[in-house]
């Protein structure tokens, strides 16, 4: 597998781009990962459960999920000729037990200015 360079490409979660103009909307472009907790680190997150405070490393999974999928709906985006993705969304879904789905999704759009 090849290494996954960032891609650029304007991101916004609402129907505009700061300071362009939407000139051509290419349809919905979207991006995934599924990942699968780790068993030491639910026992570590079970025994922080205890205690209280932020489960760091569900933190740090669910960090690179997002990343992930936010890249892999940019990759689609630019495959379609794409500067710029609107609407952007995300979504989370149980896949198995212990495994979920990240998905990204929004609109494709050609921008300028």
């Amino acid at each position: 597998m090849q290494p996954q360079h960032p891609v650029q490409i304007a991101v916004s979660n609402t129907e505009t781009i700061a300071g362009a103009t939407i000139v051509q909307s290419l349809g919905l472009v979207t991006g995934s990962t599924v990942r699968a907790k780790n068993i030491g680190k639910d026992i570590m997150a079970g025994l922080k459960n205890i205690v209280g405070g932020e489960l760091g490393t569900y933190t740090q999974l669910l960090n690179e999920a997002r990343n992930q999928a936010l890249q892999r709906m940019m990759a689609d985006a630019q495959a379609r000729g794409a500067n710029a993705v609107v609407n952007v969304r995300f979504a989370t879904s149980a896949v198995a037990g212990g495994a979920a789905e990240l998905f990204a999704y929004g609109t494709a759009v050609i921008v300028q200015g």
